[in-house]
């Protein structure tokens, strides 16, 4: 049964699927925490030959997102979202340093070469 106060808001993806097989599984999980979903093919997939194969996106509304990535979560059919870690500014630095030098390593043994 579907719950109203999860049927809210634009649609937001929460989790992708292989097939519509997967897709329709995922979606069956979904409500019977009573969060309404909908399947649709991932963008550049539209196979009319194949109309079963191909990667699904699944869709719920925004007011259900939370509640439909703890229960995907809980089903371990998602990773759990990691915090962004910042770099270090000195090892940001070291490594574009490393990569310019190898770069120009590169062009300066190209050009050796070519001459």
């Amino acid at each position: 049964m579907i719950k109203p106060q999860l049927a809210e808001g634009e649609l937001v993806r929460v989790a992708g699927a292989s097939n519509q097989a997967e897709g329709e599984f995922i979606q069956s999980l979904l409500l019977e925490e009573g969060v309404p979903s909908l399947l649709r093919r991932s963008a550049g997939f539209d196979v009319p030959d194949m109309l079963a194969a191909g990667p699904r996106d699944v869709m719920v509304p925004m007011s259900g997102a939370d509640t439909a990535r703890e229960v995907l979560l809980q089903a371990e059919l998602v990773a759990p979202a990691r915090a962004a870690r910042p770099v270090a500014p000195a090892r940001l630095l070291a490594g574009l340093v490393v990569a310019l030098t190898l770069g120009a390593l590169v062009v300066w043994a190209l050009s050796l070469i070519i001459h």
